[in-house]
């Protein structure tokens, strides 16, 4: 039986067009039963479109309690085997990441440099490795078990933009070997 998964996303979505990618020429065994993004604006949401891929926005509120619930409800009625983030920029509640299987991706070798600015923090604290890895969400932030983890060297007059897009190429090969390795555990444990 195929995997559904759900995507969130706040950005670009080269994260999640590997994804779609794959599962457009079966590498990937899943459906991607929704985009999420809380970014009405997020070109992530036009990538979703370009592939029939149906998409869902929820931008932030002012009550984030009531901004959780609505998630979770939202999330429930797709019923998803995985919940995949692929630079979904918010922290969600304990409540959430209870409820659901996530992964996230993150552009640093964690728990070395957990957070919003992985890359950054890489190049002040002269790192000479860094690179990207797949993770189980859990209620802390960057802290959930690693799944895999591929290195990226920092090179001499890496500035932040130049090695982010390095490690934005490793982390797409690597959330798609993840899916391909991590889909078919979660079916036989469904079943």
């Amino acid at each position: 039986m195929t995997a559904k998964i759900v995507v969130m996303a706040s950005g670009q979505g080269s994260l999640a067009q590997a994804i779609f990618d794959a599962v457009a020429v079966g590498e990937i065994d899943a459906k991607i039963v929704e985009v999420i993004s809380d970014k009405p604006e997020a070109a992530v949401l036009d990538r979703a479109k370009d592939m029939d891929i149906p998409y869902f926005v929820h931008p932030m509120q002012k009550d984030r309690l009531t901004w959780d619930a609505e998630l979770i409800e939202h999330v429930d009625t797709l019923q998803p085997d995985l919940v995949v983030s692929t630079g979904f920029m918010r922290i969600l509640s304990p409540f959430f990441v209870s409820r659901f299987k996530m992964i996230n991706t993150h552009p640093a070798l964690l728990p070395a440099f957990p957070g919003a600015h992985a890359v950054r923090d890489a190049i002040a604290a002269g790192a000479t490795v860094s690179g990207a890895t797949v993770h189980w969400v859990d209620a802390g932030v960057d802290s959930g078990p690693v799944i895999a983890q591929a290195q990226v060297a920092v090179l001499p007059g890496d500035d932040e933009s130049t090695l982010h897009e390095r490690i934005k190429i490793v982390e797409r090969g690597l959330i798609v070997a993840t899916l391909k390795d991590l889909l078919p555990t979660l079916e036989s444990n469904r079943g």
